[in-house]
């Protein structure tokens, strides 16, 4: 079964299917780098919220940074969201964005599954 979260725009803030959550763009809001990577990680636990995933359940992220100076904030930043050993994966890159205002987006996959498999 797939399942959508539309946004008024041409994509989905996530398409569920399988196991798996693909997140659309998001992007947060504020004057500052801080305020709109910590208003992304809120848009992004809302949308997986939606679909009964948590943010822990982020396995993939790309994140797309106006500055390479924020790079280092945003390292600590991940810190807040996730513990030590349970960072998802990441490409970070930097890229202009249409929006003039917009310093940083994030999309990713997440996964559904509630049980968690270790590797031996």
């Amino acid at each position: 079964m797939i399942n959508r979260i539309s946004t008024p725009f041409s994509y989905s803030a996530a398409v569920s299917a399988g196991d798996y959550v693909f997140l659309g763009l998001h992007r947060g809001f504020g004057q500052t780098f801080t305020e709109q990577i910590h208003d992304t990680f809120s848009h992004l636990k809302n949308t997986l919220n939606q679909l009964d995933v948590p943010l822990q359940n982020l396995v993939k992220v790309n994140v797309y940074l106006k500055s390479i100076k924020d790079l280092p904030e945003m390292e600590q930043v991940f810190f807040d969201y996730f513990e030590k050993e349970n960072f998802p994966a990441r490409m970070t890159s930097t890229t202009e964005f249409i929006d003039s205002d917009c310093l940083m987006m994030i999309d990713g996959i997440a996964y559904k599954g509630l049980g968690r498999k270790t590797i031996a």
